[in-house]
This record gives structure tokens, sequence and C-alpha cells, in this order.
């Protein structure tokens, strides 16, 4: 036992060492400020190196791994909403996931809210996850964290167990506060305001769009001209009827920003990615509220609110004055909601999934778009006359906003799918499901299909052709997907090449040849779940990979990598996609790809105890990751290790490296010494 203890101290201070090859590039500090009798901060600050950048927690999914907390349950406290990040995150389009992603650099401050319920002091513990890059390599890490809370003035003493106690840095509120107002904020903002100004700007583009189409639906367009009316009538002054249909005007933009505001302050915008994005119950709720929005716009019920509000709000019209221009303007929103509704709702559901500001700024250019034909024709009627006639065309409108929203409901499926290995909706599928509905949606145009609302369609106009060869355009343009085509300009919405059933691409003559399951020795572990790039196959479990590796003579190529490693990606997509590389990974050796990231739980005989940190890893990603520290003493990925079958190295391992020619050499060099043993 001695022994053991003995041996445990002296890799634990190797490994400490060896902290420069480990790359251990943030530096964190911890602090807990007391803010009220019964209320604290904890206050995570965020050392970063040169070069390296930290991910934010809050951006879409599908991209690197996303700063997260973790807290250990404890009746001790209670945790206030979502942590807080300073200074701005700088966005960026990454080129591999191609996605937007946010990232600090230098520094950042992260603070978790809590509720002190204990009146005596105690300890908080947890863990990090969290990702850092830097152009050739990616590093993950799940520290642990504590921190000494002060009992709350307000909570009746509870007699719970004792937690361990750990030395915390104790600061002033005044001292700690401060950097969340100050670190370098104007200097990353500046930096990041040109990314971010586009991704702004893109949505409030979208959002006037469909403020637009909201306009031309045929709850809203037959009564522009009864609403100009109410402008003119008894007007002695053109003066006053301008300036009530400006009033009228800003109502509207008023009161659809206000909803946006209201979005804005319940569910903190960027703070509720993490839920819309992983967690199953948000993903169903929203993709039944498409449904349901998509099978009112199909004409299968209206959404409407109740009549008694629109009937009050029409009595204060009747009274005249500026006052009136608003209540016209109350009613209108009203009664426009069975056809606006759904448009509103689907803005915001994609408004709560971005930054704080959009789902306000979403609804304001909503409004003002909606707003816009009404307040300019009142103020010049004369355009009235150039005016379309209301007609079947109106539900046209209606029924292709149905289409489109209906083919984006899928988006939550596919999140839900992905996040839980359920296999239900696979990339061809979902793609099928696209081709369909887009199909559909052309015929639809042309006349060939026809809904309980629509009236005869006698000819088909220019537009209407048009919009019919888009929608077309796109349904052909989708089909190579089903085969295995990358579809890049649609990559973000659709699920990963890795969710793909049938991928024709995997046995193209010449380039990506599949190696038969033949020359496995057994079914991988995990290939259920895990997958190999280019039609490659190997395993996904150290041991029973070595077991193959010994019973085929073959040298084994172990390969270090993660489930949202960037370089990784663009390591198979740019050097593994070669035909040599291919040749030679398919014939020459056993692959083992350990993921470090994987949220797989192992069977319970498959735990393993750290001789690095002394924790038990549960999981496929905290089992290789301890491995790969343990074993090379480097925790970057891409890694790429040829050994023997001890397990030993047979040349220098390699990283990130986009030559082509210098994989080939590595992989040369390795058969070569592993032959002459």
């Amino acid at each position: 036992m001695k022994q053991r203890v003995i041996l445990s101290a002296v890799l634990v201070l190797f490994s400490l060492s060896l902290s420069a090859q480990l790359f251990n590039p943030v530096k964190w500090n911890f602090k807990s400020v007391k803010t009220g009798e019964n209320t604290a901060d904890l206050i995570f600050e965020a050392n970063i190196d040169m070069k390296w950048h930290l991910y934010s927690q809050y951006f879409e999914d599908g991209g690197p791994v996303r700063t997260s907390f973790m807290f250990d349950e404890s009746n001790k406290f209670e945790l206030i909403g979502k942590p807080l990040e300073s200074p701005e995150p700088e966005e960026v389009m990454d080129e591999v996931f191609k996605i937007k992603v946010k990232y600090f650099s230098n520094k950042a401050t992260f603070v978790q809210k809590i509720k002190v319920n204990s009146s005596e002091a105690f300890t908080i513990i947890g863990s990090i996850e969290y990702q850092v890059c830097q152009d050739d390599k990616c590093v993950y890490f799940n520290p642990d964290f504590s921190f000494k809370v002060e009992g709350s003035t307000l909570a009746a003493a509870s007699v719970t167990e004792e937690q361990p106690k750990v030395d915390v840095t104790e600061e002033s509120a005044e001292q700690t506060i401060k950097p969340l107002v100050s670190i370098e904020t104007t200097e990353l903002t500046n930096e990041s305001e040109p990314e971010q100004s586009k991704s702004i700007w893109g949505f409030f583009f979208v959002a006037f769009l469909l403020g637009l189409a909201g306009v031309l639906t045929p709850c809203v367009f037959p009564m522009i001209p009864m609403t100009v009316s109410f402008f003119m009538q008894g007007q002695t002054s053109k003066f006053n009827s301008i300036v009530k249909a400006l009033v009228f005007g800003i109502s509207i933009v008023v009161l659809y920003t206000s909803v946006g505001l209201i979005v804005s302050l319940t569910s903190a915008g960027a703070d509720f990615t993490t839920s819309l994005s992983s967690h199953w119950i948000p993903n169903l709720i929203f993709f039944v509220l498409f449904l349901v929005f998509a099978a009112s716009f199909f004409g299968m019920f209206e959404i409407i609110l109740p009549t008694g509000l629109a009937n009050k709000a029409d009595q204060q019209v009747d009274k005249g004055g500026y006052l009136a221009s608003f209540f016209m303007a109350f009613t209108l929103v009203i009664v426009s909601f069975s056809c606006t509704g759904p448009i509103v709702g689907v803005l915001l559901v994609k408004a709560a999934a971005g930054d704080v500001l959009e789902p306000l700024i979403g609804m304001f250019a909503f409004g003002l778009a909606f707003a816009l034909p009404f307040t300019l024709l009142a103020i010049f009627p004369g355009m009235m006359k150039s005016l379309p006639k209301s007609g079947g065309w109106m539900n046209s409108v209606k029924v292709v906003l149905g289409f489109i929203i209906l083919a984006f409901s899928l988006k939550f499926i596919a999140n839900i799918d992905q996040a839980y290995h359920f296999g239900i909706l696979s990339r061809d599928v979902f793609i099928a499901i696209w081709i369909v509905l887009f199909i559909l949606l052309g015929f639809y145009l042309l006349g060939k299909i026809k809904f309980s609302h629509d009236s005869d369609l006698k000819h088909v106009s220019v537009f209407r052709l048009l919009v019919a060869i888009v929608s077309f355009t796109f349904a052909l343009y989708l089909l190579p997907g089903l085969f295995g085509a990358d579809l890049n300009s649609v990559s973000s919405l659709i699920p990963p090449k890795s969710a793909q059933q049938f991928d024709l691409s995997k046995s193209q003559s010449g380039t990506m040849q599949t190696i038969q399951p033949s020359t496995l020795c057994e079914t991988p572990k995990y290939s259920d779940i895990l997958h190999l790039p280019h039609g490659l196959q190997g395993y996904f479990d150290y041991e029973q990979g070595m077991a193959c590796a010994k019973k085929l003579n073959k040298p084994v190529l172990l390969d270090f990598k993660g489930h949202q490693c960037a370089n990784c990606k663009d390591m198979e997509m740019n050097v593994w996609s070669d035909t040599e590389v291919l040749k030679r990974l398919q014939n020459d050796f056993v692959i083992i790809a350990l993921y470090v990231d994987d949220r797989t739980t192992l069977p319970e005989n498959e735990w393993v105890t750290s001789a690095i940190d002394g924790k038990v890893k549960k999981t496929i990603g905290k089992k290789y990751a301890d491995f790969q520290i343990s074993k090379f003493n480097i925790n970057s990925q891409p890694y790429y290790v040829l050994v023997d079958h001890n397990g030993d190295k047979l040349n220098d391992p390699k990283g990130h490296d986009l030559n082509i020619k210098n994989f080939i050499n590595f992989l040369d060099e390795g058969k070569q010494k592993f032959a002459s043993k």
C-alpha cells in the first residue's frame, strides 16, 4: 500500500514537471464575494496565454467545446440564473464547423450568482469544462474548483456533513466586481464589432422581410384601405393627418418591440442558447410550436387572440385624438395576429437562440416593416391606386411560409437526435424530407396542389413561376446530399455527415475505398455511435484495438480526437482524404480512435481511477483524455501516435499538420520501424 502511495505521488510530481508540455494555457483564480445578506457571487477569472483563445459559454451547437460550469449538488446554496461573462467575446466564423463561434483572448471573467441557504460557512465544489485553441492545436480541460462561502444571516442553521475546506483568495467586493466592467472591455468589443455588426444587421434584414411578408397575408392586406380611410375622415388639416399616421406607425413599432424586450429580459437571449441547443425539452417544445404554426398557415385552424381584447381597443379608437391612433395600431396588431402570430413566434424562437439583443432588434425590424406601408399610404393616400387587389395570392403567401416553417421545424428534432444518439433522424432522411417539401412547394406555386382556403388559379404569374423555379432548384441542389455530398451552403442547418447512413462517396473508385468487415477481428465497441471518416474502420476501445493488432500483426495508429475538435476535422478532410494516405490507413495499420470528449458512460467494470488526479473516470471521453496525459504527457488534439503491441511509440507522434507528404512519411517510418522489430 505504501509503495502504491509513493508511486502515485511520484507520478503526480512528474506530471507537474511536464506542465509546459501538457499545454496549460489558462490559469484560473476563484473568488467568492458576498453581495447581500443571503446572496453571493462566485467569480472565475481566466488568464489566457498569448496566441490562445478560450471559447465562450454561448454560441450555437455543433462547434467546439463551449465553456461550462458544473456544481456538485448541495442544499446549502442555489444557483441564480446562468453564469455571466465579460468582456464581450470575439465572434468569428469557424471555417471547419461552418458556424459562428465566440471566444476570449488574454483574459475572461465569469460570474455565477448564488442564494445562500446555510447560516454557517461552507464550501462549494465542482468542475469546469472548456477548450482552448491556437492555430495548430486545441486542448480540452476539465479541472475542479472550490469556493469557501460565508453563511447567510437570514438562513436557519442546518446540519449537514462538512465539506473539505480549501484555500481561496478573499478580496473585497469592490476589488472583485471592478474587472467585470473594466477588463479590456473596450478593446475586445472593438475587435469583434465588425463580425457582430454583420450578424445583427443580417438578422435585422431577415426580420424586416418577415414584417413585409406579414403585410401581404390575408388578415392584414385587406385592412390597408380601411386603416388609411380612418386617418382621412374628418381631417381639416393635412398636418394632423400626417401626425396621426406617424403616431400610428410608431405605436406599431413600439408594440412589437415591447414583445422583443420581454423576451430579452426573461430568456436572457444567449443564456437560453445552451438549453435550446442541447436539452430535449425546449427543442421538443419548439418543434411542436413550428408544427402548429405551419398547420395554421396551411389553413387547418386560425390562431387568434380573445375577441374581447380587440373590442375594448376598438372602443378607445372611437374616442378620437392622437390616443386613438395608438389604439388603432393596437387593434390592428390584435386582429392580424392569426396571420402574424406564427411569423412572430418563429422570429422569437430564432432570436431567443442568439444574442440577448436579437429579440429586441428582431421585433423592432418586424414592427418597422409592418408599419411602413400603413404609414406611407396614410401620408400619401394617392399611392393606394397602385396597390394590387386583394385575392387568393394572399393565402399563397401564408402557405409558402408554412412550407418554410415546416422545413425548419426538423432542425429541433435533429438537435435532440444528435445530442442523445437516438439515430432516428439521419442526415439522409432529413435531406429527403426537405427535398419532398420543396418539391411540393414548387408544385403548389404552379397550381398543382390546392389547400382549403386557396382560390382557383387560372394562370401562373411570372413571379410565381420564378419562385417555383427557385424551389425546384433548391430541391435538386439537396439531392446529392442523399448520397453523401457536403452541401456546404446549408451545412449549419442539416445534421452532420457523421449522421449519414448511406454515403456513396465512401465507395468511389480511386479515392474512397471501404475496408471490409472481415479485416477486423470483431465488431468494434461503440461503433453504433462512433465512426471514422472516409469509410475507414477501426476500434474505439484501446484494449480491444490492441488485441486485434496483435492478432493481425499490424502496428497501431492511436488517434486522439474529439467530436468538437476543429483541427481534427481539418486533418481528416484535407489529409486523411488523400488517396495515398487512405491506402496506408486501410491496409497497414489498426486504427484506434480515442475520443477525449465523448459523454457515453462506460460500464462500471471499465471505470478507471486516474493516477494524475485520483478521480474516477466514468465516461469514454474522461477515460481517454486521462490516458493521453498519463501515457504521452500531452493533452492536445489531434494527436497521432504509432505504437507497437506493447503500446511503445514507434516514432515521434504527429499533431495538426496539413502537409500530406509529412503525414505519409510519418506513417511509412512507423511501419518500417515496426517491421524491423
